[in-house]
């Protein structure tokens, strides 16, 4: 499984989650034998460290948002972010242009026609108060 499989993998997982108070071992049981999810270790670190940390990443997406609140983004543009700030703040082996990149593509895939910009211009300055310049 590529890390684009990866990170696909673990944004379905935390879309799943904002449906239900399951936790995600049942999440993932669920997605194993209904659609044969096949979990690695990275889409595991993805998504338990997304939920591990998830009031600070929504703090600081909240941060960045211009006359906007976390419930006003779609479940699926919101589960892009989070995955995405997770790797931002925590994954110091994956470079910055990369977790947004691939958080734009997958925006691309399955949000709506116009949120990839949004997600890339929200991730661009968060790396930026980060002060990411990992490469």
């Amino acid at each position: 499984m590529t890390r684009h499989e990866s990170r696909q993998e673990a944004f379905c997982l935390l879309f799943e989650k904002t449906f239900t108070d399951m936790d995600l071992d049942e999440i993932i049981q669920g997605a194993t034998e209904t659609r044969d999810l096949q979990v690695n270790d990275f889409t595991l670190k993805l998504a338990k460290g997304t939920i591990e940390h998830l009031d600070e990443i929504d703090q600081l997406i909240e941060s960045k948002l211009k006359n906007w609140k976390l419930s006003r983004i779609s479940k699926v543009s919101l589960s892009i972010l989070r995955v995405a700030v997770y790797e931002l703040k925590y994954m110091d082996d994956v470079p910055t242009n990369v977790s947004i990149n691939e958080a734009v593509e997958l925006a691309k895939q399955y949000a709506n026609e116009d949120d990839y910009s949004f997600i890339n211009g929200v991730l661009g300055a968060i790396a930026k108060e980060l002060n990411l310049n990992k490469k």
